[in-house]
Formats: C-alpha cells, sequence, structure tokens
C-alpha cells in the first residue's frame, strides 16, 4: 500500500512536470514576441476614451492611501474620462480623512473623486456591489489601498480591451512588488510574484487565451458584472469567483502586460501566512463550486482552468504532503535501523523507489529555478545575482510554506463543515 501511495505521488509529480513546461514554453513564446514595445513617453492615441470608474476599497489604510489616490490622479488618461470612488469601508482610522486632504491640494482641486465612508457588510465585494450602483463609467477598474498604478497603466488595460470589446469583457496588468527589498520574506514574494506575472499569466494568455481577475489593477465592462449580477458578497476571492463567472459566459480576461501597478507586500510572517490562508480557502470554495463544470457542457476554457486549480490546490497538493510524509518517515526509520536490525524502511532506500523520487525532486528543484530566472531576466532590474541565491533558498523555505498554508485552509473548510459555523472571515492584510 505504502508503494501504491508513492507510485502515485510521483506520477502526480511527473505530470505536474509536464504543466509547468507547457505554462513555461508559453510564457517564454510571450516574452519573446513582446520584446520589443513602443516608447512610453509618445504613445499613439487610442481609437476612444471610454469613461472608466475606479474603485478604491481601503479599509484601515491610512499609511497607504495617500499614495495610491495620488498615483490614480496622476494616470495619463483624460481627466474628464475618470471617476474615482474611494471607499473608506468600516473604518477606525483617518483613511478618509487622508483622502479628504487631497481634495484641499490645487493640483486635484477640479478631479472628478470623492471619498464614502460605508458602514456596510460584504467586504470588498459588498464595496464593489456598492460601486457598481453609481458608477457612471463604462468601466469599473479597480486598484487595492496600497496598489499605486504607473502612470500610463490605464491606459494599456483600455488599450487591450479596445482589441475586441465584444469578447474581451476585462483586462488586467501586472503588480510588482515595491518593498521587496524589506527581508527576506519580501523577496522571496517578489520572486513568487514576479514568476506568477511572467511566466503562468503570459503562459495561460498566449497558449489558451486564460485570464484570471487578480484581486487590483483590472477594469472590467460595467454591464457585463451588471448582467451577472455584480460581484458575490463575502467571497474570500472574489476575484476568482468573478473570473469563473465571466468564462461562463464565454467572454475573454485580457492580459495587458505592460499595465503595472506596484503594491505593498506583507513584511511579517504573521501577516502572510492570515493573508494567503484566505486566498487558499476562497480558491479552495471557488474551485468546490465550479468542479462540477468539468462533467458538464461548458466551454473548453472553463474546463481547463478548473482542471488547473483542482491540479494544484488538491491533486498535486496531496500528493507532495504524502511523498513528503513517506519520505520524512522513511529517513527516520532508515537512521533507527542503524541500531535497530529488525526495523524496516517504507522504502527501501538506494531503491528504485527512492532513486525515482530523488530524479523527480531535482527536475522539480530545476524548473523551479529556470522559470524564476527565466521570469527575473525579463523584468527590468531583477536579473541580479542576489535574486538568483534567494531562488535558491527560497525552494527550501518560502516554496514549502505553500503546503503549510493550504493544509491550514483545507482543514479550517473540514471543521466548518462539521460544526456547520463559519469561523474564517476576512483577514485585513497589515501595512508598513
Amino acid at each position: 500500500m505504502i508503494d501504491f501511495f508513492y507510485v502515485a505521488a510521483i506520477v502526480t509529480i511527473w505530470l505536474s512536470i509536464i504543466m509547468t513546461i507547457v505554462t513555461l514554453t508559453g510564457g517564454v513564446i510571450f516574452i519573446f514576441r513582446h520584446m520589443q514595445h513602443t516608447d512610453a513617453e509618445h504613445l499613439p492615441a487610442l481609437s476612444r476614451y471610454p469613461k472608466v470608474t475606479i474603485v478604491v476599497p481601503a479599509h484601515n489604510e491610512a499609511l497607504v492611501i495617500q499614495d495610491t489616490v495620488q498615483s490614480i490622479l496622476r494616470l495619463h488618461y483624460p481627466h474628464d474620462r475618470v471617476e474615482l470612488l474611494v471607499y473608506a469601508d468600516n473604518c477606525e482610522d483617518a483613511t478618509a480623512d487622508q483622502v479628504r486632504a487631497l481634495m484641499a491640494i490645487t493640483e486635484f482641486k477640479d478631479r472628478n473623486f470623492r471619498v464614502i465612508e460605508r458602514t456596510g457588510s460584504g467586504g470588498k465585494a459588498g464595496v464593489l456591489n456598492d460601486a457598481l450602483k453609481i458608477a457612471t463609467g463604462e468601466y469599473i477598474g479597480v486598484y487595492d489601498a496600497d496598489a499605486a498604478p504607473e502612470t500610463n497603466a490605464l491606459y494599456f488595460l483600455i488599450q487591450k480591451v479596445l482589441e475586441n470589446p465584444e469578447r474581451y469583457a476585462a483586462a488586467f496588468g501586472r503588480n510588482k512588488t515595491r518593498n521587496y527589498q524589506q527581508n527576506f520574506l519580501t523577496r522571496c514574494i517578489n520572486l513568487e510574484i514576479v514568476n506568477t506575472q511572467r511566466i503562468q499569466h503570459t503562459g495561460l494568455w498566449q497558449l489558451f487565451k486564460i485570464g484570471r481577475i487578480p484581486g487590483t489593477n483590472f477594469i472590467i465592462n460595467k454591464a457585463v458584472v451588471q448582467a451577472l449580477g455584480g460581484w458575490n458578497n463575502g467571497a474570500l476571492t472574489e476575484d476568482t469567483a468573478i473570473s469563473f463567472s465571466l468564462m461562463r459566459e464565454g467572454k475573454l480576461i485580457a492580459l495587458a502586460h505592460r499595465a503595472e501597478a506596484f503594491q505593498q507586500e506583507p513584511e511579517t510572517l504573521f501577516a502572510y501566512y492570515n493573508q494567503r490562508k484566505r486566498w487558499a480557502r476562497g480558491n479552495y470554495e471557488v474551485i468546490m463550486e465550479n468542479l462540477k463544470h468539468l462533467f458538464d457542457g461548458s466551454a473548453w476554457r472553463i474546463k481547463l482552468e478548473v482542471f488547473y486549480y483542482v491540479c494544484t490546490f488538491f491533486w498535486f497538493n496531496a500528493a507532495i504532503t504524502i511523498s513528503n510524509g513517506i519520505f520524512v518517515v522513511n529517513i527516520f526509520l532508515g537512521l533507527l535501523q542503524l541500531g535497530i536490525p529488525q526495523i524496516h524502511e517504507l522504502v527501501t532506500l538506494g531503491g528504485p523507489l527512492s532513486i525515482l523520487f530523488l530524479v523527480n525532486w531535482l527536475l522539480m528543484f530545476y524548473l523551479y529555478l529556470l522559470q524564476i530566472n527565466i521570469a527575473l531576466a525579463s523584468d527590468y532590474g531583477q536579473a541580479t545575482i542576489t535574486n538568483f541565491l534567494y531562488s535558491i533558498i527560497s525552494y527550501f523555505t518560502y516554496a514549502q510554506l505553500f503546503i503549510v498554508v493550504s493544509l491550514a485552509a483545507v482543514g479550517a473548510i473540514i471543521r466548518d463543515k462539521i460544526t456547520g459555523t463559519r469561523h474564517t472571515k476576512w483577514y485585513k492584510t497589515q501595512r508598513f
């Protein structure tokens, strides 16, 4: 039986390696096809400039809200085509006052923006649904309170949806870590984000035209959202949920790879753990809700996306947990065998299965370094010796946290199912 689990885990890891190679291939093709850019200082005029309502959900964000709002107000987009709604959502700090202080600055005096002090429920999704009722723009743009967009970000998002407005219901950009040099954790998070943005997102878009709405730095057609009934109130990952809703309607979420925003990442392990646990649980809930689409008449993109999530969060995670567990127990029994010959290992050290596992591990390690360093090489200023060394260390440390967070999220879901009470609540990411 142990051998069966070991073999199943090894086969699963091989399938994951194949999936990684496919995505990496798509990412590399995308990188080479988009190496040449028009000068950001002399961008061509768009065929039209649709009005955009930018929404900033902010819960106790006094530390960062002014930087974000100023960046949005300085976007290179016709000012009369931008409406900005900053929601101070159930705030207990000076978030609203910080925004009002900007209104008195001469540079922003005549701009169309306001702060709304909200006391409702539903979290971020609730804020977006409230904004949906009063937004006057053709598109709704969303920026988290810590995500300051680059000056041309909105231009590139609009440029992308205008390529095919009937199919492209939304467009999303890239997010970069603004505090990545703060400590070891932020440097590792930066590696993860660069890899996700430069390889995974680009690879899936290049090969399959699959995009995913992130939590920030995206625009979405207001009429389409209204037709969907808005965002899922109280959802822990409202972005993943609405991504699936768009795909069910046959719409595409287009990648605007030049639209960049700079966001702050957790600087403590406690903040990181709680943020990622919320994300993991939210993704698990959305996956389970959409699992039925693997077996119904849904479009192939939905099936592929569900399959991708199931492989990543369920199958592969279970395989890694089982194989790691067997490996650790096996090493422990092997050490005991030195003093107590009667004890037998679960899998013979030096045997075919253990050698195959070692080969698998080496392949995974190599692909991990390969995709991260290709991503770093494609991102200005990231291809450094320091980042290369961090990519090696992160595999043995930071990358393993994904397993811990995922298991904790699954445990929380099981607990709530057994007790019939939802204990997990939306966690406010700490700012620094």
